[in-house]
């Protein structure tokens, strides 16, 4: 007679609501440390949520043979329809993909806590490796410490399982979110995850100097954008193409400033 499954409960730091003005990484703290449950599934508060029920998904992970992390597929809704948020949507195909991609060679690169399974006793053992003084990459340093502690880490990739997320509305508040993002890219120590960002941003600046990289970086990146979202428009891959270089170190530049003056280590 099979054992039964885990039990799993999603938590959502609810922003302004449960943290009590002690940032996200605290509310996940507060909502593991009462979760009676195997399992904790993290949503952002803002997250359209997946089809699946909590029981389901702990069939799910006894399928898997109950992994410490499981890494769930996301999807951007892009609204109105604006150009912003299309060339968002289309920015997001492909790192989503480049995530799930990375996870299934096991050597897995990003994570978003905006939907991510994980075993709570191995999530509340990871906090102190979490940054808790920075304001974001709770998901992150979780994969990271998780990779460095020999932890088993899953993906699983169905439309059942994707929860959607929104663009941001407008340019400047897309540059501060990924500005926060970048910020806390100097405290990566993660080897899989340095060469990727190294990776990327060599290709980028190349494609400054050298134009005719472009030629061969763009339908490398377009095929992994189709392989997520196959409506994802010709145009709006090439103009994020054309764009991307510029919009990336300037929010790399930008999220290590902000570091820098906050005080954090590099």
């Amino acid at each position: 007679m099979s054992s039964a499954p885990p039990s799993v409960k999603v938590i959502v730091p609810r922003r302004g609501i449960n943290d009590d003005n002690r940032g996200k990484k605290y509310a996940l703290l507060r909502l593991a440390g009462v979760a009676d449950t195997d399992y904790i599934w993290m949503m952002d508060d803002d997250v359209v949520p997946p089809a699946v029920t909590e029981s389901g998904m702990g069939r799910l992970l006894q399928q898997l043979g109950c992994p410490d992390m499981l890494i769930l597929p996301l999807k951007m809704n892009s609204g109105m329809g604006s150009l912003i948020e299309r060339l968002q949507q289309t920015e997001y195909a492909a790192i989503q993909q480049l995530t799930i991609e990375s996870a299934r060679r096991g050597r897995a690169v990003m994570c978003s806590g905006a939907n991510l399974v994980v075993r709570r006793e191995r999530w509340l053992e990871s906090y102190s490796d979490l940054h808790p003084e920075l304001p974001s990459g709770d998901d992150m340093f979780l994969l990271q410490s998780f990779k460095r502690r020999g932890l088993r880490i899953a993906v699983a990739d169905s439309e059942e399982l994707t929860a959607e997320v929104t663009p941001c509305p407008d340019v400047h508040s897309l540059l501060k979110q990924r500005m926060r993002w970048a910020g806390k890219s100097g405290h990566y120590t993660d080897r899989d995850i340095r060469l990727c960002g190294a990776a990327i941003v060599a290709a980028n600046i190349m494609q400054v100097l050298c134009p005719p990289v472009i030629l061969i970086k763009f339908p490398c990146e377009y095929a992994l954008i189709k392989k997520r979202d196959n409506s994802a428009s010709l145009f709006s891959a090439i103009l994020l193409e054309l764009l991307y270089p510029l919009y990336m170190l300037l929010c790399l530049a930008g999220g290590l400033r902000r570091s820098r003056q906050s005080g954090t280590r590099f």
